[in-house]
């Protein structure tokens, strides 16, 4: 890949959008370079390479800010920095789930109340909600 990429090819090769890339510039997980007079901004290479990290980061969980932090850390020296950071959010998709499962519990509860009830009835759902 040549330095020379546009904000176009810079999306199109990162799988993104290019809203994707001025988003995350506003967000200030990339840098906006500056614009030659008459011309287009000039991507590097790596740049891809950073919008597939900040994707793949998504793809697991990690809220831009998360992300923030993951991109000023050195891979070759903060390994155990960054598996803190993803074991603690291992341990908050295990809380999430959690409580999910108590949600889809607590409804599916509901959805055979509201099964049993009699035409007439009030709803067992809507009356739950209202108190």
């Amino acid at each position: 890949m040549s330095d020379d990429l546009t904000i176009g090819i810079l999306a199109k090769r990162s799988c993104v959008s290019v809203e994707t890339i001025r988003y995350y510039q506003r967000r200030h997980l990339l840098q906006k370079p500056s614009k030659p007079l008459g011309g287009y901004r000039q991507y590097s290479s790596e740049t891809v390479t950073r919008v597939r990290f900040i994707k793949r980061a998504q793809v697991l969980g990690f809220t831009l800010e998360e992300i923030t932090g993951l991109l000023g850390l050195d891979e070759r020296k903060t390994c155990l920095e960054t598996r803190d950071v993803a074991a603690q959010k291992v341990a908050l998709i295990e809380q999430k789930i959690a409580d999910l499962s108590r949600m889809k519990k607590a409804l599916s509860r509901l959805v055979r109340a509201c099964d049993a009830s009699s035409a007439g009835e009030p709803c067992p759902i809507i009356h739950l909600l209202v108190q």
